[in-house]
């Protein structure tokens, strides 16, 4: 008599492991983004060096700010429509290596139109990285808000790190010290190049987002981002002056306190994308502009130089409660282009922000920094009325 044969054990989905939490699936792509933003935030850690340096006057100075800018705003949304037409899977990898290696060598050219320019080209790496690395990050996290937060937190930390890292280089040995900020670039670049075949394996079997693209609550989506900007590097740009000009403390708690507000803005990210995987993205949203403007007023009225710095931590990390839902919302409302949406909410809407500034530096000539922060106090409510007009995606958008 035949034995029957012993009988096969099924493989389970648990027999394959766990599934990868969202910092190890995202952990490349949060790196990736805190490099390339690393270089937006060198920028004006670098000009007053420029400044010091070649004798530059303000317009100069302000000329490679505006380089910068106009090179990582306005090509994005353009980028974005490119990647979604054809995928080229190598873009973020060059835009992250082009942004480190303009920056770098700008503080090596030794006339100003070169320089001018490196800048120009280093914002243009950025431009080119943002569209492409969303739509890659949103492909890896599925559909988890908190995944999509470690890739936003990525950008918050690489602002907060510049002007850690290149102060004491610059400081040390001039603006040619900037040259020592191209190898994270080119290693970076070389690692999503390697990437590449991974991600491509990972997101092959995965079903391409269907739907119907929503423009009009994408339209006041980006609105938000823009308010939210706005507010962000309106306290980015005058905290340090608030604590010197009208708290009256020395230069090391001034900096004290734009490093609390950086650091809130990190926290605020990872909390608001963990946040929304349990209440919802438009509820996430709608919190951060009601914690946004108490903790406001609270950093503007609280006397004192060290109290107010628990404020600038929490309205740093109120602010940036809504900017990895943001991202991942407009890609949502934009099933079919999501690197569109990413050019969009990581680029131009988040550059519009900086733009504004110089008109927050003629309130502050004429009325201090002080004025600067009540008035930002109320730019967070316009978020939050705008916030009541969004709506969740349509059911009919799915993965």
């Amino acid at each position: 008599m035949q034995s029957s044969p012993a009988p096969t054990r099924p493989v389970t989905p648990a027999a394959t492991g766990p599934a990868p939490t969202g910092w190890r699936r995202m952990r490349l792509w949060g790196a990736a983004h805190a490099v390339d933003d690393l270089y937006q935030g060198l920028v004006p850690a670098s000009v007053p060096y420029f400044v010091l340096d070649r004798h530059y006057g303000y317009v100069a100075a302000a000329g490679l700010t505006m380089a910068a800018t106009l090179g990582s705003s306005v090509p994005q949304p353009f980028v974005g429509v490119l990647v979604d037409r054809l995928r080229p899977s190598w873009l973020a990898a060059a835009g992250v290596g082009l942004a480190g290696v303009g920056l770098g060598l700008s503080g090596l050219a030794p006339m100003y139109p070169a320089v001018w320019t490196l800048i120009l080209l280093s914002g243009l790496g950025v431009a080119m990285f943002h569209p492409a690395a969303g739509r890659s990050a949103r492909e890896a996290a599925g559909d988890s808000a908190g995944a999509m937060g470690v890739f936003a937190a990525g950008g918050s930390v690489g602002f907060f790190l510049a002007p850690v890292l290149a102060t004491p280089a610059l400081v040390a040995w001039g603006v040619g010290a900037t040259a020592l900020f191209i190898p994270p670039a080119v290693l970076m670049a070389f690692a999503l190049l390697r990437n590449r075949r991974r991600h491509s394996e990972l997101t092959a079997g995965a079903p391409a987002r269907t739907g119907r693209d929503q423009w009009r609550p994408f339209l006041v989506l980006t609105a938000i981002e823009v308010v939210r900007s706005v507010a962000f590097f309106g306290v980015n740009t005058f905290i340090e002056l608030y604590w010197l000009r009208e708290l009256h403390t020395g230069r090391a708690l001034a900096g004290t306190a734009l490093a609390c507000f950086l650091g809130g803005g990190v926290l605020g990210t990872l909390l608001g994308g963990r946040i929304a995987d349990r209440v919802g993205m438009v509820r996430t949203v709608q919190l951060g502009g009601v914690l946004a403007v108490p903790l406001l007023v609270g950093l503007r009225l609280t006397p004192g130089g060290v109290l107010p710095l628990l404020f600038a931590l929490l309205s740093g990390a109120a602010l940036n409660i809504p900017f990895a839902v943001l991202v991942k919302l407009g890609q949502d409302y934009l099933p079919s282009r999501p690197g569109t949406a990413a050019g969009v909410t990581l680029g131009l809407a988040v550059s519009i922000g900086g733009l504004i500034s110089p008109a927050f530096g003629v309130l502050a000539d004429a009325h201090g920094p002080q004025a600067v922060l009540a008035v930002i106090c109320a730019v967070p409510a316009l978020a939050l009325v705008l916030g009541l007009f969004l709506r969740e995606p349509d059911a009919s958008v799915s993965d």
